[in-house]
């Protein structure tokens, strides 16, 4: 039964601002990455929504049996078979992807996790992809909203390597991993889509 899945209410709640965004940002046919696929809610919505994609979820070892049988109901011709993906192995499931995507996961790993995403991610890019990162960021180090200074705080008391990024910060991880700040959106409930894009240059 669907409602015994593993469930988020925070991906029910995101799906569809997210999605307005993500029409704009991959209206062309493409494989996109997933990089940390969670529950599998996004991927299935996203890839109903946009079957000119072909959607690659994917998920760290230890965590993927959450989205596989959620992925495996949906039955979706456009979702690929997940791959297990550590970020911090410098051996990728995948060799190239046109785009990438990834919600609420840059606050969760630890801060050289976060760097060696974007340098995954921009390894792999074709040329002109798009990475989209959703979540929580700081502004010149301030939290934007009391909500996220009392997340940031439960954050840090389950690890101490969690927590809340700031934008310039990631802005700067990005650009040393090739890729350019092109947008920031500002999202329902104190949250933020920040659109990274291959530069020319790699």
């Amino acid at each position: 039964m669907a409602n015994e899945l593993p469930f988020s209410q925070a991906c029910e709640n995101n799906k569809s601002p997210i999605l307005e965004e993500l029409r704009e940002v991959f209206g062309s046919p493409a494989r996109v990455l997933e990089i940390g696929t969670g529950t599998g809610q996004h991927a299935v919505y996203f890839a109903q929504s946009m079957p000119h994609l072909q959607w690659q979820p994917s998920e760290h070892p230890d965590a993927i049996h959450h989205s596989q049988q959620r992925l495996e109901q949906a039955a979706l011709p456009n979702i690929l078979p997940i791959v297990a993906l550590d970020v911090a192995r410098e051996s990728w499931p995948l060799s190239a992807f046109d785009g990438a995507f990834s919600a609420n996961t840059a606050h969760i790993m630890a801060w050289t996790e976060v760097g060696q995403m974007f340098q995954g991610v921009g390894d792999r890019l074709t040329a002109n992809g798009a990475f989209c990162l959703y979540g929580p960021f700081n502004k010149e180090g301030q939290f934007t909203s009391e909500s996220n200074r009392q997340f940031d705080r439960h954050l840090r008391s389950r690890a101490p390597q969690m927590g809340i990024r700031d934008l310039a910060e990631v802005t700067e991880l990005a650009k040393a991993s090739g890729l350019f700040l092109e947008n920031d959106i500002a999202m329902p409930a104190n949250n933020r889509l920040l659109i990274f894009r291959l530069s020319d240059t790699g």
